[in-house]
């Protein structure tokens, strides 16, 4: 266990973040959206980086919703070029780390370019094992259940037979553990449609950093914050 944590057990064996405050930062420093995207991807690099360091097993990044759709068209190709741009130039070092590249969500409606650079990395890095990164892109948590009984009906499954476990097995986070820890950056308290059947126990740190600051230290403030509640799951 890395000894910058304060305790043993203190580690999640998952861990989920909401990534907000691009826009607001960018606001802040008379920025457009765009820079504040761009400041973004790289808290994403820094914090990806830190998780590997930490030993993190399994990272969930909030990337892009199915509600994103509704912002402007511009901005929008802006985000996707990012993710592009990012994809490229970071699958050097997820090989390099045995950094293994996770999606959640429907990758058939993204565009083009970024389709075939979700597709490239993840077969490059399928058989990396050190560390899982979910990128949930073009997802919603509510189409998740619905796809996942969709599934569920489709492979013969009967009414009767219908369990947490059985729905579990057709979402996206299949053969994973659930979020231990969801983090949620910029001040606000809201789980905005993210992992809503996954996070069922999970614990919870918000914080009033914007993304495009959150650093290693941030992660560590959380991770203490998890390593010191009690999880009873519902048990007294």
């Amino acid at each position: 266990m890395n000894q910058e944590l304060d305790k043993a057990a203190a580690l999640p064996a998952h861990i989920g973040i909401i990534m907000d405050g691009n826009g607001r930062w960018a606001e802040q420093r008379g920025l457009s959206r765009g820079e504040g995207h761009r400041a973004g991807a790289e808290a994403v690099r820094r914090v990806v980086t830190a998780a590997r360091e930490l030993g993190t097993r399994h990272l969930t990044l909030y990337s892009f919703s199915r509600e994103n759709w509704s912002r402007p068209q511009t901005e929008i190709t802006l985000l996707f070029g990012l993710l592009t741009d990012f994809l490229g130039r970071e699958l050097s070092t997820l090989q390099k780390h045995d950094i293994r590249l996770g999606l959640f969500g429907e990758i058939a409606d993204l565009p083009l370019p970024a389709r075939k650079a979700l597709e490239h990395v993840l077969d490059k890095t399928r058989n990396n094992e050190s560390m899982l990164l979910n990128l949930a892109l073009n997802y919603s948590g509510r189409e998740e259940i619905i796809l996942a009984c969709r599934k569920y009906f489709q492979a013969g499954g009967r009414p009767e037979d219908l369990t947490p476990r059985a729905l579990s097995s057709h979402l996206y986070s299949a053969g994973q553990p659930d979020p231990d820890l969801i983090i949620r950056t910029s001040g606000e308290y809201r789980v905005s449609n993210f992992l809503l059947f996954q996070s069922a126990y999970s614990e919870y740190h918000f914080t009033e950093t914007l993304w495009p600051d959150f650093e290693k230290k941030h992660l560590l403030e959380a991770l203490r914050s998890y390593s010191g509640r009690v999880r009873r799951f519902g048990n007294i």
